[in-house]
């Protein structure tokens, strides 16, 4: 594998290495909540992963001043790129705001800042179930 200087990766591919990222992180959490049958875990993940759950997550970040300079810049890369792709069950804004969350998630997955990428997981999942942290 070629080693790519990741600062150059635009928002919609730091956002597809996010989802994923993301998607496995949540899904884990959940079975390990004890959660097996699958129509309960893909409607419980939509809790935490929907575009509309990740807008509010990063909104509440950004108030929560949670972000560092730089993750706030790879936020608005990936919330500002152009994508060819349609919003599905979501306005615009949620779709761009969640696209924007998936690139900081992506960000942190491919810099390999582990620590850094889970601190933020575990405080959406925290966030979601209704707790907070920090």
């Amino acid at each position: 594998m070629t080693k790519l200087d990741v600062n150059l990766i635009n928002g919609i591919a730091l956002a597809f290495e996010g989802d994923a990222v993301y998607s496995l992180y949540i899904r884990r959490h959940l079975i390990f909540q004890g959660q097996t049958k699958p129509n309960q875990l893909h409607r419980l993940a939509t809790k935490y992963v929907s575009a509309k759950a990740q807008a509010m997550l990063v909104n509440a970040m950004l108030e929560a001043q949670l972000l560092t300079e730089k993750e706030e810049e790879i936020y608005k890369r990936g919330r500002n790129a152009s994508s060819h792709t349609k919003a599905k069950n979501t306005d615009v804004i949620t779709y761009k705001m969640s696209t924007g969350f998936e690139a900081v998630m992506g960000y942190l997955h491919m810099t390999e800042q582990t620590e850094r990428l889970e601190e933020l997981i575990a405080w959406c999942i925290a966030q979601v179930e209704g707790r907070k942290e920090n």
